[in-house]
């Protein structure tokens, strides 16, 4: 059962969320339902409602409240669509988007995160999102086309090419994109029927988009919050 102390910061964070601009209410509904401290390493449950990103290990992070809010609310979603996620990380923002949509689709490139992850979604009994240890910058072609994409690491250039391949007609990518992280911003991208129409959100920072399955037995990484760089985090 949830403490007093965390359900208190869960109200503020909750409150902060919706002066803050996030006003669809099915996405703030999904937010309050989802328990966010159950993503998090047991030594950040007193921070899970802080609006930050917390360290979940092989130098990843669960990206800070504002910004699963934001991004989720720029996808648009509805219990038709089906959403391919790159980037699984903890489970979290998977589980919001499951909440939502009618079924999702994400691929993670740390296979010791994605056992994690799955094992969270298990317990939660969220069954309607498969996922799979993989390069996401491929995308999911035997699953192709979807109605949505999020991506919740950096471009350094343009979007893979694979995902737009995927993206259905009419459908939404959303995609944090910058050379550099003082310049990259979230981008929301409609694929039409000749071409894809983009539009710039929010300044943020994000780890950045890598291909190939990781080799964890080199990248077992777990910062300490003071080491951690606002990656994930608007800027």
């Amino acid at each position: 059962m949830i403490n007093s102390g965390i359900e208190a910061k869960k109200i503020r964070l909750i409150m902060k969320l919706r002066r803050s601009g996030i006003v669809d209410t099915n996405v703030m509904a999904a937010i309050e339902r989802i328990p966010r401290e159950a993503f998090v390493p047991e030594t950040f449950i007193d921070q899970a409602y802080e609006d930050m990103a917390l360290p979940i290990g092989r130098g990843q992070t669960i990206s800070q409240p504002l910004v699963v809010g934001m991004m989720t609310q720029a996808l648009e979603l509805n219990d038709r669509i089906k959403v391919l996620e790159i980037g699984t990380g903890s489970g979290y923002q998977a589980a919001i988007l499951a909440k939502l949509s009618r079924r999702v689709y994400s691929i993670e490139r740390h296979k010791h995160l994605l056992e994690i992850a799955e094992k969270r979604l298990e317990e939660l009994k969220i069954r309607n999102i498969t996922v799979k240890a993989a390069d996401g910058m491929l995308g999911w072609e035997e699953q192709a086309p979807f109605d949505r994409i999020i991506v919740t690491a950096a471009s350094q250039g343009e979007p893979p090419r694979a995902l737009l391949k995927q993206l259905a007609i009419g459908g939404i990518l959303i995609i944090p994109m910058g050379h550099r992280k003082s310049e990259q911003f979230i981008y929301k991208i409609v694929r039409t029927e000749n071409s894809f129409e983009a539009k710039k959100l929010i300044p943020v920072r994000f780890v950045p988009l890598l291909p190939n399955i990781a080799n964890d037995e080199d990248e077992d990484i777990m910062p300490m919050l003071s080491e951690l760089s606002d990656e994930t985090n608007i800027r």
